[in-house]
């Protein structure tokens, strides 16, 4: 006999999940309620706004609830009202407690962005690409109480490209568990879905990102320098500033190394053609080709309209330096 959930609920707060959400609408899977993050303040005014995923929720005409945590048993009043016999979790962004996890009759899948055990935790994506990781996944996973150690129900895997960004990456993940997820879905007593413990070996842990983690150091190699600019983009880019004032906020980053970097100190201005903006780094030349020069519009350039606009008026030799 097929097992179906008939009440589903899903937690989660970003894109990544809101992507996740609208497969689930499209597939008319039984959704009874949406837990999400509460509203947080965005853009230059800091006005209170919705989560991707709230947004979506409300659009699709499903009731919400955004609980500050779901540690207390009145932030967990909605999600018990709505009785689900499965949740699905995506980026939630808050720990659920055993009250939450031993609630639905089929437990809690976690849609997560990594071939567990690698890339256990917070960051998945990024620290996957900063790693230089040949291929990532994702799993679905019978969630417990401990952090990502759960049963893996069902995996998929994409290979990484080196000009990948965290973004780009980010939403093939997510179309990828959306296909996975309403795989395990059609029939969860099926035996390819059933759950398959972990490995022992092979656990890492992607810490969560910080401020520290956008800081740019010229003196370490081309390659490990474009890893890091490649990842954080485009949501936390790495920012540099020149010289003379020029800041600039790197979005797409590749090692170059056809081009020389005798007696050139790191950070400094190699050349600038239409490929991009070149710059010396401890091991290696960095191109720069795509950017977004932090002043006016702040237009994203690519290589041949950043050598244009910008290219001419920066001198071989001019140095820049991280800021954030």
């Amino acid at each position: 006999m097929s097992l179906r959930p008939e009440r589903v609920v899903f937690a989660g707060t970003p894109a990544f999940a809101a992507t996740l959400l609208s497969a689930l609408l499209e597939a008319k899977v039984p959704l009874v309620g949406v837990l999400s993050q509460p509203d947080r303040p965005a853009g230059r005014g800091r006005k209170l706004t919705a989560s991707p995923v709230k947004s979506k929720a409300l659009d699709a005409g499903l009731p919400v609830a955004t609980p500050p945590s779901l540690r207390k048993a009145e932030h967990r009043e909605a999600l018990e009202a709505w009785a689900p016999d499965l949740l699905i979790v995506a980026a939630y962004g808050l720990i659920l407690p055993p009250a939450v996890l031993s609630l639905p009759q089929h437990g809690c899948l976690n849609v997560h962005a990594s071939l567990l055990p690698r890339w256990r935790g917070a960051a998945p994506v990024e620290r996957a690409l900063m790693a230089g990781d040949e291929e990532t996944g994702v799993c679905i996973m019978q969630m417990d109480e401990g952090l990502d150690t759960g049963p893996v129900r069902y995996r998929l895997s994409v290979p990484i490209d080196d000009a990948m960004t965290g973004g780009a990456l980010e939403a093939t993940l997510a179309t990828l568990g959306a296909k996975a997820l309403l795989t395990v879905l059609s029939d969860l007593s099926l035996p390819a879905h059933a759950p398959v413990p972990q490995s022992g070996t092979g656990v890492t842990y992607a810490d969560k990102l910080s401020a520290e983690d956008r800081v740019l150091d010229f003196a370490e190699p081309a390659l490990l320098v474009a890893r890091k600019i490649n990842a954080l983009s485009p949501r936390l880019a790495c920012s540099v500033e020149s010289e003379d004032s020029l800041r600039i906020r790197c979005l797409g980053a590749m090692a170059a190394p056809e081009v020389s970097t005798e007696g050139a100190t790191p950070g400094s201005v190699l050349c600038c053609t239409k490929e991009g903006l070149f710059l010396a780094t401890g091991s290696g030349a960095l191109r720069l080709h795509q950017l977004q020069v932090l002043k006016g519009k702040a237009t994203v350039l690519d290589g041949p309209a950043f050598f244009n606009g910008y290219g001419r008026h920066l001198p071989m030799g001019l140095r820049f330096a991280s800021v954030h």
